[in-house]
């Protein structure tokens, strides 16, 4: 039997003598040449959730580009060894990474020997493969139906018209968080499902799911389990482009515009969570 979730979950309120290390560090590997601003996005998502630290590892010729693109974040110059990447309590994995042989590798590495939680997004999803995603704590992944259909192995339109039961079972099946994008976006760690209703289709382009691996991730860095950090980054990241579209139109709204919006969404989930 599923268990359907509808509550929202909420952030602990922030203690008044709390310091920076109270709320996580985020380590987001992602970026590549041509591919820095899913670098920076993923940054500034985790930023806007709430992240104390946030380091994007990115590849040296592309450094000095990422570190421009927000000064809130630290970078790093990413090697292909996971035991050469700064300490973090959460990595987020993926966006603008590249399917290089070397990438893979430190894809896997970090799966098999970070002990915090992960969020896997974009390229490092097709870099493990299937039965590969067991460990001691459940990784988040963020698949959109093409990224889903080749987990599964099924087309794009059996995923979309089955879009719940087979996010369930390959959640219950892999040991994961599975978070699959969409109108209505699906979260469930094959015991309970959560399905999102906020966003539109605005949010159709590109960099937005770079934004909610960083949230997810600053999320998991201040205490929520990766169902809950799951759950409650898709609403607030739909309800920040719910808040953008208000404002801009659904045509002209871009990932930036979710950065921007994010803060009133994390405020009205507080509020109603």
């Amino acid at each position: 039997m599923i268990e359907r979730v509808t509550a929202v979950p909420r952030l602990t309120p922030r203690r008044a003598e709390s310091h920076k290390g109270d709320y996580g560090r985020v380590l987001v590997v992602a970026g590549g040449r041509g591919f820095s601003g899913a670098a920076v996005l993923c940054g500034g998502g985790a930023l806007r959730g709430g992240a104390g630290l946030v380091t994007v590892a990115c590849p040296r010729d592309i450094q000095d580009v990422v570190a421009a693109g927000n000064p809130c974040f630290m970078t790093f110059a990413r090697t292909d060894r996971a035991a050469d990447l700064p300490r973090a309590d959460v990595v987020a994995v993926g966006p603008g990474l590249g399917h290089a042989p070397a990438t893979a590798g430190l894809v896997r590495d970090l799966m098999a020997h970070f002990a915090g939680p992960l969020v896997i997004d974009a390229d490092a999803l097709g870099l493990v493969a299937p039965g590969g995603f067991a460990r001691p704590v459940p990784a988040v992944l963020t698949p959109h139906p093409g990224e889903f259909a080749r987990l599964t192995g099924r087309p794009v339109a059996e995923v979309q018209a089955d879009r719940e039961a087979l996010a369930v079972a390959f959640a219950r099946t892999e040991g994961v968080v599975l978070l699959l994008k969409g109108s209505g976006t699906v979260v469930t760690d094959g015991a309970r499902v959560y399905t999102n209703r906020t966003g539109n289709p605005g949010m159709a382009t590109g960099g937005c799911g770079d934004v909610l691996t960083g949230l997810i991730a600053a999320l998991l860095g201040q205490g929520l389990s990766p169902f809950d950090a799951a759950a409650l980054g898709a609403w607030a990241h739909g309800r920040a482009g719910d808040l953008a579209a208000e404002s801009l139109g659904e045509v002209s709204l871009t990932a930036i515009d979710l950065l921007d919006h994010l803060p009133a969404a994390i405020v009205a989930a507080q509020r109603s969570g």
